[in-house]
């Protein structure tokens, strides 16, 4: 399997369906940690700690990435950071966690749906990657 790095070089950026639209389409199983009408959030298979959630806008809305936002997605954009933080504090991440937004793939982005992780469960080290 590549390395998250060499994905993210070999990834091709497109507004068409990815594997997330595959989760939220029921086609692809995965283990839903929330849900509501605007997201999902779902654990990562590939965990880089031992709390490691991915999460989505239901719809795309042309946000491949975060560097694809404007004015119209700031609604989904405050939605995905509240969402975020229910989801720690339902994980019990009460020491802390880490959220990240890989973007471009000099940010190692891989699947071009704009996609938040929440990482915790462990003491995070600084400075990442």
């Amino acid at each position: 399997m590549a390395s998250e790095k060499e994905a993210a070089i070999a990834a091709v950026r497109s507004d068409g369906p990815t594997i997330f639209d595959k989760i939220i389409n029921r086609q692809i199983p995965s283990t839903v940690v929330f849900e509501d009408d605007k997201v999902l959030a779902f654990r990562d298979i590939a965990p880089q700690a031992p709390t490691h959630i991915v999460i989505i806008p239901k719809v795309k809305d042309g946000l491949t990435g975060l560097n694809k936002a404007e004015e119209r997605h700031c609604e989904i954009l405050g939605h995905l950071l509240y969402v975020t933080k229910l989801i720690a504090k339902q994980e019990g991440l009460d020491d802390g966690f880490r959220v990240v937004i890989n973007d471009g793939p000099n940010g190692c982005q891989s699947v071009f749906h704009l996609h938040l992780h929440l990482i915790g469960g462990r003491q995070m080290n600084w400075p990442p990657g």
